[in-house]
């Protein structure tokens, strides 16, 4: 139902019809499975590429102010860069790994490649919160490098780790919505084809409702759990 043959409230009314929602079972599944994979790598290599700037920079367990520096200039290129953008950079490396530039498989790499680097620089200043005087103490008994990030410095900052990953999964739902412009599949899909190119509004608008509800879960999950954690440390 278009807004320019009808009032924003009947396009409202009508984007609850059943039949609207049966066609949007299949994109609902994609989009998912989109997110649900791309947040996967990008908490692994955001963890891994944040941990990695927090101790080599210079006032880290383990300076290299070369590697800092470059990896820290290689993130802030990539966070440089429009989603759209990053998008398109990633058709040849999704055509690369999956023989196509479409779908919900290759549209991943383009979505993670634009989410890591943000994750990373939060992953970063969360790590750097922590209580210098902790590390000092786990120093003094002898612990090494692996075991202050993996029993003090993770652990301490947690709940703030969990915090910034809720961004970065928002961040990745905003991402499914715009890939759809590129053959994505997922509600992105449903909103371009048929919500902006079609002017099927009942559609468009039954599409904004799964995302808000995604990203208010989401969010909601995150605060759940970052809170419990804090509430069993201040009963400690």
């Amino acid at each position: 139902m278009s807004l320019l043959d009808s009032s924003l409230w009947e396009v409202i009314v009508a984007s609850f019809d059943p039949e609207v929602w049966k066609g949007l079972v299949v994109p609902i599944r994609e989009t998912l499975y989109i997110t649900a994979i791309s947040s996967v790598i990008v908490l692994i290599i955001g963890l891994v590429l944040g941990t990695l700037l927090t101790l080599t920079n210079p006032d880290g367990l383990f300076p290299l102010r070369i590697l800092y520096t470059t990896s820290g200039w290689f993130i802030n290129v990539l966070r440089s860069l429009p989603q759209m953008v990053m998008i398109i950079l990633m058709v040849p490396v999704a055509r690369l790994i999956f023989g196509k530039s479409y779908g919900t498989n290759a549209c991943i790499i383009a979505i993670a490649a634009s989410c890591i680097p943000m994750y990373a620089r939060i992953v970063e200043s969360s790590l750097l919160e922590i209580d210098k005087g902790k590390i000092e103490a786990a120093k003094s008994i002898g612990s090494t490098v692996s075991q202050i990030v993996f029993k003090v410095v993770i652990p301490e900052t947690l709940p703030s780790l969990i915090r910034g990953f809720t961004v970065a999964v928002i961040a990745v739902i905003s991402m499914t919505a715009l890939a759809g412009m590129f053959g994505a599949g997922g509600i992105g899909d449903i909103a371009v084809r048929y919500g902006y190119q079609r002017f099927q509004h009942d559609r468009l608008f039954a599409c904004v409702y799964i995302l808000v509800v995604l990203v208010q879960i989401t969010q909601g999950a995150g605060n759940l759990i970052s809170n419990r954690i804090l509430k069993k440390r201040n009963l400690i």
